[in-house]
């Protein structure tokens, strides 16, 4: 007999939800009173439904399983209703899992096995295809079922400790235990899990109580199978959290040539760089390639000594061996303070780990010792034991065994060296003694500047200076050198002001300018030699003006000074303001050449003024000699002959026989530094400033350009050379930057990104890979934007390029293009420009502003690149907007500065191959893509989380997903922010789909 629910009970306009509720258990009651079965229920019930709609909003799932759950025992009837709901989809998997989570009763075991098996009708396909609300509850609900299943196994692991063995609870625990293992072996549930515990931090912390409840029960399970598997299972559970720490097996492989150019780079051209900047930087390195600890230490070894072994002789030998023995050493105690992402394994041990690689290699070991005239490695062992790098044990078993190794070796003392002392020992207590200087020099000199004197004068002899300065440069206290000379110049001594102003010279030569540059005063005064050297000091690759104002000081005293250089057979040292001397020098030589081109004075009158400005204070020769090299620019190459005579008398050292103190060795670095002022300007022409000296190169690291060939050429035949080799050296760099000062920053780029995209070989395309890294680390920030922004975009919208973007090329060049982003990224929001960039001339690579105008909703000049479709301009929405059909991104979020290039760039970049993922058109533009999306995931696993891909757009996810290599639960997690309640929603949505 048919009873008909009468359409009252269930659907009138109630005044509350609540009514609802009542009516409905009111409903389900009656059916089960008159024994419906479930076909004849859900008929009958469906009739008074409303179609397009679940029954959730009524808590139609809840309200079955509380009648269902009443008595001892499940109503085996009611949970027939809910089994046919679940079956015709008339309540969501999710109501029912927060149905059941609900449930406390554990004691009452025939009903927690009823729902333990209605939770295995579904939790084998798992989805959800609806909103994103409806996802995010999914994942609040499965999160609300661990937790469910977890209480379980903690209630009856206790009822095992208070009952002591019973089949009926084993049973239960075991049911509870195949759940629970069950879903968390799905990377799909743990990745919504992770979702729900960033929504939910409360029920998270609900389930980290419940994991240590049944970790502290496990010793109550007497069968040891069962108690493995729930170990196995709470394991799965802690693992959540660190889903996206997970680190993939390094590559199997024992050179790294990014390491290796890197140190090669801030050995050769940054020595007085911070220490921080580097580290971070070589971190970045070693998490994108996933170098193990040991052989990233031992990398950055092997171009140390490789760095000591090539240097030329002299003032580089110094900065390299400075770099080895006091820089590194302070690199890898900051290293050893990072969060390292290796687990297991101590710093200490990584570094004895790296010494015992090293030591097989002996000939590279010989070839430094041979160099150094002694032991290096064994003095390197005794600054790391110092240092706390190495235990004492682990010190004297890698000493003992180099000392065997040295036993064998060829013999490295000869005759001509063994009174030569070792550069390594020289540099080691030349540090100390660095600390002991600036002591003096900050003292109060100004009453009786003998003391300080002395301490100057005797830095000058043999290479003291340059030891000093090395050894000064690599502990960062190069900068506190230099400044207390800087405010004597006025008024101490001429002597003392010579001395100081010959040593900041070289300081500059040796190291650049930005190591004398101090931030601006609040007075507004520069000091003296600042001014200098901005203004008058030639450099490699500045121009200056030879008619500039500071060329053309008051003529009184230009007279004045003309009068004396002409007349004096001997200048006197007498109580004057050497700086105006110095700013007069320039005029006086202006009148001296134009009187000797008009024939008023003789050639030997003129070497008579040389003579007499060299005498005695080498300051003022070489503000001539400024000069000299300023004008001789400008002139055409007849015009050249009596300015380069007059350059090189005044080069040519007066060694007489001089009482002046300390005149011989201040005449030494006179030359010196003349030499490197003039060396281009004599370049141009061919003509040589003197003899050169056989088997010496004058300059080290000058005029590597080959003449007369096309810089084009240069750069590729130099980049083969360095491909074939495997690394790069300091000579390469060097010749590397002069390229890219020639060429500029889109012309160097663009030219090196070519000689990737010809390389078809997959082992070669990702050696080409790690060398340009390291080139582009010359200039991380400015070649990072070209590449990004102008280079990248040109090949992936134009289809006449798309087939250079061909595997292995192509996916070379997204590897190459997420590690730039990432540096570049990482380094630019972390603090300003190193020395070395800020050194290079900015040139105005792009205007990004015009490229990628603020305004967001004018289509940009890219946007126009990337559609032919003019009447959609991607403009991104503004924050408040919500939808899921917007491009938002986190960084709109998370209001990041889009006034920045990099920032803009970023942006844009990923609009673009969002573009593409959406178009129609397939090809090795979108294989590309992938390829680029996949190691910024790779990247990100490594730990540098959340940084570039908070550019993408939120709606790229849903495109992602289409590829069937990105369609995976973990890469969508690491693509979208999770800490913005967007971004989980459009995770969640994208998982729940999957």
């Amino acid at each position: 007999m048919h009873v008909v629910l009468k359409p009252y009970l269930l659907w009138q306009r109630w005044p509350n939800e609540q009514m609802k509720v009542v009516n409905l258990k009111q409903a389900i009651l009656q059916a089960w009173k008159e024994r419906w079965s479930d076909h004849q229920w859900a008929i009958n019930i469906k009739k008074n439904f409303p179609k397009g709609q679940t029954w959730d909003y009524l808590n139609f799932a809840e309200a079955l399983m509380e009648q269902a759950m009443i008595g001892p025992s499940p109503n085996p009837l009611i949970l027939s209703y809910l089994r046919y709901a679940i079956s015709s989809q008339m309540v969501s998997y999710s109501s029912v899992l927060t149905a059941i989570s609900k449930f406390d009763g554990f004691s009452r075991e025939l009903c927690v096995m009823s729902l333990l098996e209605i939770m295995d009708m579904f939790c084998h396909r798992l989805n959800c295809h609806g909103k994103a609300e409806d996802c995010i509850g999914l994942c609040r609900a499965l999160l609300g079922v661990l937790v469910w299943l977890l209480q379980g196994c903690a209630f009856y692991c206790e009822k095992l400790r208070e009952l002591g063995p019973s089949p009926s609870i084993e049973a239960a625990l075991k049911a509870c235990q195949e759940r629970l293992h069950h879903l968390m072996s799905s990377t799909k549930i743990r990745a919504l899990v992770h979702i729900a515990r960033l929504e939910d931090q409360g029920s998270w912390g609900n389930a980290e109580q419940a994991v240590l409840k049944v970790s502290d029960g496990l010793v109550n399970v007497p069968n040891q199978t069962l108690r493995a598997k729930l170990e196995e299972s709470l394991s799965l559970v802690k693992s959540i959290p660190l889903m996206l720490s997970v680190q993939s097996d390094p590559p199997v492989r024992a050179s790294f040539p990014s390491v290796h150019a890197f140190i090669m780079l801030e050995g050769t051209m940054n020595l007085t760089g911070e220490i921080q900047p580097m580290v971070e930087q070589l971190m970045m390195i070693k998490r994108m390639q996933r170098i193990p600890a040991p052989l990233f230490i031992l990398e950055i070894w092997k171009a140390c000594f490789t760095g000591l072994i090539e240097s030329p002789e002299g003032t580089e030998e110094l900065k390299w061996t400075a770099f080895t023995f006091l820089k590194i050493p302070q690199v890898l105690l900051r290293l050893k303070k990072y969060p390292q992402s290796d687990k297991g394994q101590d710093f200490v041990e990584d570094v004895n780990a790296a010494f015992q690689f090293l030591l097989k290699l002996t000939p590279l070991l010989d070839k430094a010792d041979q160099r150094c005239n002694c032991d290096c490695l064994s003095m390197l062992l005794q600054e790391c034991n110092k240092l706390g790098l190495l235990s004492d044990p682990n010190t004297e078993n890698l000493t003992s065994k180099r000392t065997e190794d040295r036993e064998f070796s060829p013999r490295l003392k000869t005759a001509e060296n063994a009174n030569i002392q070792p550069n390594p020992g020289l540099i080691l207590r030349a540090e100390p003694t660095v600390t002991n200087i600036l002591k003096t020099v900050d003292a109060d000199h100004s009453k009786s500047p003998e003391g300080l004197l002395g301490v100057l004068g005797h830095m000058l002899s043999g290479k003291s200076l340059d030891l000093l300065l090395a050894a000064a440069a690599a502990t960062g206290k190069l900068k506190s050198f230099d400044v207390p000379f800087l405010a004597k110049s006025a008024s101490v001594r001429a002597l003392l002001f010579d001395i100081s102003f010959l040593m900041l010279c070289h300081v500059v030569q040796t190291y650049g300018s930005e190591v004398i540059l101090s931030d601006p005063s609040p007075s507004g005064e520069t000091p003296f030699f600042e001014t200098w050297l901005q203004t008058c000091m030639p450099e490699e690759g500045k121009t200056l003006n030879p008619d500039h104002p500071c060329f053309r000081p008051e003529p009184g005293k230009v007279e004045s000074l003309v009068t004396l250089l002409n007349n004096s057979s001997e200048m006197k040292l007498v109580q004057v303001k050497w700086h105006e001397i110095c700013l007069s020098t320039p005029a006086a030589i202006l009148e001296v050449l134009n009187a000797w081109e008009n024939g008023v004075l003789s050639v030997e009158a003129v070497q008579k003024i040389t003579d007499n400005i060299k005498g005695k204070v080498c300051s003022m020769a070489i503000c001539a000699v400024a000069w000299l090299v300023a004008h001789v620019r400008m002139l055409g190459r007849d015009e050249r002959e009596k300015p380069q005579t007059m350059i090189r008398q005044l080069v040519t050292p007066n060694f007489a026989e001089n009482t002046l103190q300390f005149y011989n060795e201040r005449v030494i670095i006179m030359s010196s530094i003349m030499e490197h002022m003039c060396a281009d300007v004599f370049q141009q022409t061919g003509a040589v400033l003197r003899a050169p000296v056989e088997g010496q190169e004058p300059i080290p690291y000058r005029n590597l350009l080959p003449a007369k060939e096309p810089i084009h050429k240069a750069l590729s035949k130099q980049f083969q050379v360095v491909l074939r080799k495997g690394w790069v050296d300091s000579r390469a760099l060097h010749l590397f930057e002069s390229l890219l000062n020639m060429g500029g920053v889109f012309w160097f780029t663009n030219n090196l990104i070519k000689e990737l995209l010809k390389e078809t070989r997959q082992e070669w395309a990702t050696r080409v890979v790690e060398l340009l890294y390291s080139i582009f680390c010359l200039d991380t920030h400015q070649i990072t934007l070209t590449l990004l922004g102008t280079i990248l975009p040109n090949l992936l919208t134009d289809s006449a390029h798309w087939h250079s973007l061909s595997d292995p090329p192509g996916k070379a060049l997204a590897k190459l293009s997420v590690w730039c982003a990432l540096s570049s990224f990482s380094s630019h929001h972390k603090g300003p420009l190193s020395a070395r960039q800020r050194k290079r001339q900015r040139e105005d690579i792009e205007d990004y502003n015009s490229l990628f105008p603020l305004d967001d909703t004018q289509p940009s000049k890219l946007m126009r690149l990337l559609s032919s479709n003019e009447d959609e301009p991607a403009a991104l929405s503004s924050p408040g907007d919500r939808s899921m059909s917007s491009s938002l991104s986190a960084s709109q979020l998370h209001t990041v500065n889009m006034r920045d290039p990099l920032n803009r760039v970023l942006a844009n970049l990923f609009l673009l191959v969002s573009s593409i993922l959406g178009s129609k058109m397939a090809g090795p533009h979108t294989q590309f893509v992938q390829s680029f999306l996949e190691e910024c995931v790779d990247c990100l696993e490594q730990g540098s989380r959340g940084s570039i891909l908070q550019f993408m757009p939120f709606t790229m996810v849903s495109e992602l997903v289409k590829l069937p290599a990105l369609a995976k639960p973990r890469i969508i997690l690491a693509i979208t922010d999770l800490t913005l309640p967007l971004g989980r929603r459009v995770a969640a949505k994208a998982i729940s789909a999957l």
